[in-house]
């Protein structure tokens, strides 16, 4: 176990399945050896990366695939809110390796980094309960560095592609420092006001006509807000107000609104 220059421990492979799982297993006592949170799990090439869903995450060498695994970082109904914290982080972490135009760069709800409109990045959340009652959060980090993973069902970008040619080290590094940043903001959950209205700032479309995929539907309207949950909050075209707590959106193609 190696530590960067902030301090946070750091584990390294050239290949592993996932480093999600390898966090969760090294947290529970079933993978070889002992681990501290925080910590980072990094792989050069990972064989069994998945994202939401269960679905198969593109993993070959040149992008960066980290885990940040965190225990207690807040009460259990808290917890949930750290996908807009990770997102932020890594929005932060890429404006300040490549020094891009805000314009080209967004998070997309709940947890998606967009450039130029094609997804940049990946980021799955998954928890276990330890044997002490403590909770613990793992934050996987699927970030396209040199190379897009190919037929996608939605837009994709990439680094080097959109002109920033990132080692996927140094990206990991700026995006050590942001998530601290942003986890001292957010406070275990006491300033997620403060987040939300961070993400907010940059968010994809904020007030324009949205589709949103849900499981086995589909709905539209403008994204209006999200409440102090962060749940999304979705005006239907009949003026209905929906609150939507888990979903993919797409720029819709209705011209709503």
């Amino acid at each position: 176990m190696a530590a960067d220059r902030s301090g946070t421990p750091v584990v390294r492979f050239d290949e592993i399945g996932s480093t999600n799982a390898e966090a969760l297993a090294r947290v529970t006592g079933a993978g070889a050896g002992s681990v501290l949170a925080p910590c980072w799990f990094v792989a050069a090439r990972q064989t069994a990366g998945r994202g939401r869903r269960g679905r198969p995450w593109d993993s070959r060498p040149g992008n960066l695939y980290a885990s940040l695994l965190l225990v207690d970082p807040a009460p259990p109904v808290r917890q949930p809110e750290l996908c807009f914290v990770a997102a932020l982080a890594l929005y932060d972490a890429v404006r300040t390796v490549t020094g891009i135009d805000p314009l080209r760069i967004g998070v997309k709800w709940p947890n998606d980094v967009l450039i130029d409109g094609g997804k940049l990045a990946g980021i799955l959340l998954e928890g276990t309960r330890l044997a002490d009652g403590r909770g613990a959060t793992v934050i996987g980090f699927g970030v396209n560095c040199a190379r897009s993973p190919e037929d996608t069902p939605y837009p994709t970008a990439n680094l080097a592609s959109a002109g920033f040619p990132t080692e996927p080290e140094s990206l990991r590094v700026a995006l050590d420092v942001a998530m601290r940043d942003r986890l001292a903001q957010w406070d275990r959950g006491e300033g997620f006001s403060r987040t939300r209205e961070s993400w907010l700032r940059c968010a994809f479309g904020l007030g324009r006509p949205v589709t949103v995929r849900l499981q086995g539907r589909e709905t539209e309207g403008i994204f209006e807000a999200l409440d102090f949950s962060g749940a999304l909050v979705l005006r239907r075209p009949d003026g209905v107000r929906e609150t939507i707590r888990a979903g993919d959106i797409f720029p819709s193609s209705a011209g709503l609104g």
